[in-house]
Parts: C-alpha cells; sequence; structure tokens
C-alpha cells in the first residue's frame, strides 16, 4: 500500500511495514544480505595467521580469519558434527586451528578436518568433504567481502560498479590508495534503526541545513539540499575559509598523494549496497560497514584511515574524526527519531520524497525488485 493522487513534485515511499515487519526483514536477509556482496572486515584486523573474527550476515554466523598462506579465509561459523556454533568471540587468535568447544572437532585455518576423538577409526570420513563450509571472499580497498550465495554475483559489476556508478571510474577511488592506509579510529554504533532508514539517510542531504551545522560549514552547498551523490563525479566543495576537513575547518592532516587535482578541497560520498559507504576526502578516508541485526536495530562501524605514517607517529586525528562522528551520531539520532513513526497508522501507505530525494526512491524500486515484490508506483 503507497499513496496515491500525489501532485507531482512528490514521489511515494515503501510502506511504513518494510521498517518494522519480521517477515520483510527475514526476506531481506536472505534475498539481499545472503545473496549479495557483504563488507565484513578490515584486513588489517587479521593481521597475522590465526587471527580471526565472526559477523552476523543476514541469518548467518560467518568466521573470517587469516590462513597460513597469508590468505583470507572465511567460512559458516558452524561445525560440520552437529551444528555448535564454533567461535563464540566476536574476535580474538588462535595457533593452529579452530576446535569445536562441544565435542572437539577441529579444523585448520584452512577449514580441513585435522581431528576428532576417535577420528582415526572412521577412515571413511573426508577430511575436506567434513570440513568447514566455505564462503566465497574477495578483497578490495583493503577490505574482506563476503559472499553466501552458491553463486556469487558479479564482484566487478556489482561493487566496484557502484563506484563506477558514483564517480565515473574505478580509478578515481584508487587514487586514493584506500588499501595502504591505516585505522586511526574506529566507533561502532548502535543504531536503534532499520538499515534502510540509515541508508536513506545517507544518500541525502535535504536535512543537512536541519542537523548538520558542522558539516554544512565545512561544505556550503550541502546548506542548499543537494547530496554529494546527486550526479555522478560531483564531489561537495570545500568552503572558501575551510582549510580542512576538521570540525572547525582548521588544518587537515598530510594529503594523499594520489588524490588528483581535481579532487582536491572536494568530498565525495558513495554508496555501496546494501551495506557500505565509503567517504573521501583528500587527506583521509572514511569507510561504514553497517550489519542488520534486527528489523528496529542496526550496528554500524565506521573507520577513518590516513596515511600509515601520519597514524604511526601519533598525529592528532581527532578533529577529522570529530567532524563525521558529529554528523554520524546527529544521522542515527534523526533515524532512531524516524523508526518509531514507522509504525503508525498515518506511515501505513508511506511517506513522501522531494525531488531532491529522487535516488531514494530509485533505492526503494532496486530493493522492492530485490524482494520479488515490484514497485508499487
Amino acid at each position: 500500500m503507497t499513496l496515491t493522487n500525489l501532485p507531482p513534485s512528490l514521489i511515494p515511499t515503501l510502506s511504513g511495514e518494510y521498517y518494522t515487519d519480521p517477515a520483510v526483514f527475514a526476506q531481506e536477509q536472505e534475498r539481499v544480505f545472503e545473496a549479495m556482496w557483504f563488507c565484513v572486515a578490515r584486513g588489517s584486523d587479521l593481521a597475522k595467521p590465526g587471527a580471526f573474527r565472526t559477523f552476523q550476515v543476514g541469518r548467518e554466523s560467518v568466521l573470517v580469519t587469516r590462513a597460513r598462506d597469508g590468505s583470507v579465509r572465511a567460512f559458516f561459523n558452524v561445525c560440520r558434527h552437529r551444528g555448535a556454533r564454533l567461535c563464540t568471540e566476536e574476535s580474538g587468535e588462535v595457533k593452529r586451528a579452530f576446535q569445536c568447544p562441544y565435542h572437539a572437532w577441529t579444523y585448520g585455518l584452512d577449514g580441513r578436518l585435522v581431528a576428532a576423538p576417535n577420528l582415526t577409526s572412521m577412515p571413511d570420513v573426508d577430511r575436506t568433504a567434513y570440513g568447514l563450509a566455505g564462503v566465497h571472499v574477495r578483497e578490495w580497498l583493503g577490505y574482506v567481502w563476503v559472499c553466501l550465495a552458491d553463486e556469487p554475483p558479479s564482484f566487478e559489476e556489482e561493487v566496484q560498479g557502484a563506484v563506477v556508478e558514483r564517480l565515473g571510474d574505478v580509478e578515481s577511488i584508487e587514487r586514493y590508495g584506500v588499501g595502504g592506509l591505516s585505522v586511526g579510529r574506529r566507533i561502532t554504533y548502535d543504531v536503534r534503526a532499520n538499515w534502510k532508514l540509515i541508508v536513506e539517510n545517507f544518500m541525502e542531504c535535504y536535512h543537512c541545513a536541519t542537523i548538520h551545522p558542522e558539516l554544512t560549514e565545512v561544505l556550503p552547498e550541502f546548506a542548499d539540499g543537494y547530496a554529494a551523490q546527486y550526479y555522478v563525479g560531483h564531489g561537495a566543495e570545500f568552503g572558501e575559509e575551510v582549510r580542512g576537513f576538521t570540525v572547525d575547518g582548521s588544518e587537515g592532516l598530510d594529503r594523499i598523494p594520489g588524490v588528483a587535482e581535481e579532487q582536491d578541497r572536494r568530498y565525495y560520498a558513495i554508496t555501496v549496497k546494501p551495506q557500505v559507504f565509503v567517504n573521501l576526502v583528500p587527506d583521509h578516508v572514511i569507510f561504514h560497514r553497517m550489519y542488520p541485526m534486527a528489523a528496529d536495530r542496526t550496528v554500524v562501524e565506521c573507520d577513518w584511515l590516513y596515511l600509515p605514517h601520519v597514524v604511526e607517529s601519533g598525529k592528532d586525528v581527532s578533529r577529522s574524526v570529530e567532524l563525521f562522528d558529529r554528523v554520524n551520531r546527529q544521522d542515527f539520532e534523526a533515524c532512531e527519531r524516524t523508526q518509531p513513526g514507522m509504525s503508525s497508522r498515518l506511515y501505513a501507505g508511506g511517506g513522501v520524497l522531494v525531488p531532491s530525494e529522487h535516488h531514494i526512491g530509485e533505492f526503494h524500486t532496486w530493493l522492492q525488485n530485490k524482494l520479488d515484490v515490484g514497485p508499487a508506483r
């Protein structure tokens, strides 16, 4: 159900149930999060063989680790014996293998079954066939991406294609050398709102003049309500008196050498559906990963990335971190204010979008196609 008979200037949104109904969220888990490439970790989080992290991807727990050959591996975090969760910690390190705490079935860093009580008396048990079930893995921009689908979609088309759609080419983001940057700060936010509200908020700047005073001081054009993703290749320009992408407009840190002259003093924002936001400025990159946990809860992990020597030398990054940390908190508070309204009878037919939010309407159509319901327009 959506609103009808709207004036030409307005576009209908999704109805409220899309943000509150556990059945809709279950569909999204299956047809979006478990079917697409999903970004889980910074490669540096897995610094050496045996380092691991676990993540919720759709309905599944996924174990990501670094093998002895230096490659990153990902597996369903499920013991092949009786289905116990293999790793119960969010992160950690093992020396040589993962051992199930239930019956001690033990798996190498490559997922192969290496030991189990009385296994030698069962010579017909194939160590590979009964090893951990693997998950497709790619590394790009220094991050680990996984896909739970049996036949994953094209990474080049789905992930890198989102960058091309926004910037015009992949080279524009590769100039920032994101894979070679270091994490200067990481902040994790637990947001009491549906993941789509966060995506929608990130995609538009109609709200910027209202809730982002610090951001519009640095990027004055945002006060007019047009987002950085409004058209291909556009980057919002710093204000004339602004010296850096910092909370007070003061000087930033060392500029990333590969950034082109036309990218200097500009801010670019990219959405990689379904759960990644990338923000590019001349001296650092801000990389968000969303983990949808429930219809009304989303965990967001945000990294501030700088040139390695900036981090290693202990330079003060607090002013650049503070700017977007404030933006994040302002945005997430807005999403949390919106979430209760999704359950209101008033929103049963949805709300409306103004012309500058047209790309949110395109996001809604994309989602409905993923859920096989088709746009109700």
